[in-house]
């Protein structure tokens, strides 16, 4: 393939802008559907998030979480631990036009294979919309509870995309010994609650003094952070942009000789073999580790069937030579006919083409990263709970109930994902796992077990770093299509065997509902948990259960206080009988997971809108149901454990031009 990597994604960029871009609310009033942040280099110099109507929407409240990788439990005997990584650049949407809290659209690139990611450049920037694209907070909220690491992206265009090396000096411009751009960059970052930057300088016309403003700038942030940086291998030190495909002395004052300049470096495409040894020899005379060194690779227009020179990059039986850049990887979604294929292509891209990432032979060439790269937990402390909702759906429930009808995305209450999708062993005929659309606990989606069950099996789910207590708990949540026994246990390994696993059994249920089982870890205490998973005994022709709930924590499900002060900042009147709003409260006491929005309906029952990790959420949608002069609207707390507070509520009117809002007495501190 050819080097350019932005050139080509450049052209769809304006294009998709010209065509796509929505009017952008102009007043902080309106309850108008709230966007990610971009700019120019001179119109981020004016951004204020106490002025801009869309900052408090795009603040993520989700830290970045530790991850664990045990070597003893990779699932693939190819992968290695502890060296090479992977950097994903995916775009979610247009520039212009990436929703700030989800939408009400089941279409979306909901990733769900984090274990493989260490970070996401969230991509875009065009010279139509802006080159300074900040991450929104779904994104980050979901790669922070995987303990991955979430990037901006800064684009500077080549001329021929509309590129102004105007916008490279606007940039690096100084105010005495200040840089005023990457000052704003470092506060965009605190404030939002993402990780760093991506800097991609591909406008033509450069010179050895603007390259050396750049990375003069880039070392004054990283300075002024906690805030990192990856450079594209474009420009180089001299000032012309000239792709590499390398680390070489030609670029190498980007990375850091001798003063660390940026965190890491994304290669172009056209490496080879000796390209990356002589990158690595470089990297390490540097003092720098190699696999700060991502080689890129260009899947947006082949996805899984790009040819790739994997021993170059990851040899066989070898140490990594550097590590990988995905670029564009949403291919897998972009290109699918339906929801089920963007999860076959998704599984075949990452786990590989079995569907087993321990089982990766195929005379494929791309074996899936799953060969290569082995997985991280994120699951090191309690408590942890799964409903195995991947962030999309068509409909939502709360606590195995709907409550909402509709499609959605919303990657702020995605689960996390299992560590190995899937492993199953079995003596007989080995039961299908998957995650399943068509009913769930809590959310979209839950896990389900189908096949004919002739034998035991073993199904591995979660790596984690789970200590017990003598008050540890674990629950399953479960659901038979007729009351009767489940064949089901919990399956859990600890340190001290770690691949040797504990069973728990569910026993029978009583009903065709949701049940849960709780079960008593105490006799274990002093352990460490290192994998959870499932085991099914006994013989069914035709066997099928859902699993709706994994949890583990100590004591009992702890209840966070209510939210208060639930104001509603402003209404917008999208039909007669449709209102967006933009709600505001104060946060809950004590460590929540999330708040769950409602409307009160008619009858006394309760309509899901949505929620959020942050304490204001867009309502894109509230619909009138029948005469109704005003909607009650309900934001409860939902604790880490999943127990659920009171309820704060203000007030709707359908009266007016564009409504009112009345806190309900006693909502506010």
């Amino acid at each position: 393939m050819r080097r350019r990597l932005l050139p080509a994604l450049g052209a769809v960029t304006v294009v998709a802008a010209l065509l796509t871009a929505p009017a952008r609310p102009a007043l902080a009033a309106t309850g108008d559907q709230p966007y990610a942040s971009y700019w120019y280099p001179d119109t981020i110099l004016g951004w204020d998030p106490a002025t801009d109507p869309d900052a408090r929407f795009n603040r993520s409240r989700v830290p970045l979480r530790p991850r664990a990788q045990d070597p003893a439990l990779k699932a693939n005997t190819h992968a290695r631990a502890g060296e090479g990584r992977v950097v994903s650049l995916v775009s979610f949407a247009p520039t212009s036009a990436n929703p700030s809290q989800g939408s009400l659209d089941a279409s979306y690139y909901a990733f769900g294979h984090w274990q493989y990611v260490d970070r996401l450049v969230f991509w875009g920037g065009s010279a139509a919309e802006g080159l300074i694209l900040a991450p929104n907070p779904t994104v980050i909220d979901a790669a922070h509870r995987n303990g991955v690491k979430v990037y901006g992206t800064v684009f500077f265009p080549p001329e021929v995309f509309g590129g102004q090396l105007q916008w490279v000096r606007d940039f690096v411009q100084k105010r005495g010994s200040s840089y005023p751009v990457a000052d704003k960059l470092v506060q965009v970052a605190r404030h939002y609650g993402f990780d760093g930057w991506f800097i991609n300088q591909e406008t033509e016309g450069g010179d050895a003094a603007l390259a050396a403003e750049l990375r003069s700038l880039i070392k004054y942030a990283r300075a002024k952070g906690p805030v990192e940086f990856m450079w594209y291998d474009a420009m180089t030190e001299s000032g012309p942009v000239d792709w590499q495909e390398a680390l070489t002395p030609a670029n190498d004052a980007f990375l850091g000789d001798p003063e660390r300049v940026s965190d890491s470096m994304f290669l172009d495409f056209g490496w080879d073999a000796g390209k990356l040894g002589s990158s690595r020899a470089l990297a390490r005379s540097l003092g720098r580790d190699e696999h700060e060194l991502y080689a890129g690779i260009d899947t947006e227009a082949d996805g899984y069937d790009t040819s790739v020179p994997w021993d170059a990059v990851f040899p066989a039986g070898r140490p990594h030579v550097t590590s990988l850049g995905i670029y564009r990887p949403e291919w897998t979604w972009r290109s699918s006919s339906s929801p089920a294929d963007f999860r076959a292509r998704d599984s075949r891209f990452w786990a590989g083409a079995n569907g087993d990432p321990s089982d990766t032979s195929t005379s494929s060439a791309w074996k899936g990263l799953a060969h290569h790269v082995a997985e991280s937990t994120p699951i090191t402390g309690k408590p942890f709970v799964t409903g195995f909702n991947l962030g999309h759906g068509d409909f939502y429930n709360v606590g195995g109930v709907r409550v909402r009808d509709g499609g959605w995305n919303n990657l702020s209450v995605q689960d996390v994902p299992p560590t190995y999708q899937w492993i199953v062993s079995s003596r007989g005929t080995e039961l299908t796992p998957s995650i399943d659309f068509g009913d769930a606990y809590e959310g979209g989606s839950s896990l389900r077990l189908t096949g004919r069950l002739d034998a035991v099996n073993t199904v591995r789910l979660y790596q984690t770093r789970l200590p017990v207590a003598a008050n540890t708990k674990l629950s399953a949540v479960v659901r038979t299509p007729a009351a009767g026994a489940t064949h089901l246990r919990v399956a859990v390994a600890f340190t001290d065997a770690p691949t040797r696993f504990t069973t728990f059994d569910l026993g029978a249920t009583k009903s065709t509902g949701w049940e849960r089982r709780t079960l008593d870890l105490s006799a274990h205490a002093g352990k460490i948990i290192t994998q959870i998973g499932l085991r099914t005994t006994g013989v069914k022709k035709a066997y099928d259960i859902r699993v709706g709930q994994l949890a583990v924590y100590d004591g009992v499900v702890d209840r966070p206080s209510p939210p208060t002060g639930l104001t509603v900042l402003g209404v917008t009147d999208v039909s007669d009988t449709r209102k967006s709003l933009r709600l505001a409260w104060t946060g809950s006491h004590g460590t929540v997971h999330h708040y769950d929005v409602y409307r009160r309906d008619p009858g006394g029952g309760r309509t899901y809108l949505g929620a959020t990790p942050n304490d204001a959420y867009f309502v894109p949608g509230l619909d009138r149901a029948g005469g109704e002069t005003s909607t009650m609207i309900e934001v409860e707390a939902v604790s880490t454990e999943y127990g659920r507070s009171p309820a704060a509520k203000a007030t709707v009117s359908w009266t007016g031009a564009s409504g009112t809002a009345v806190p309900e007495a006693g909502t506010r501190p």
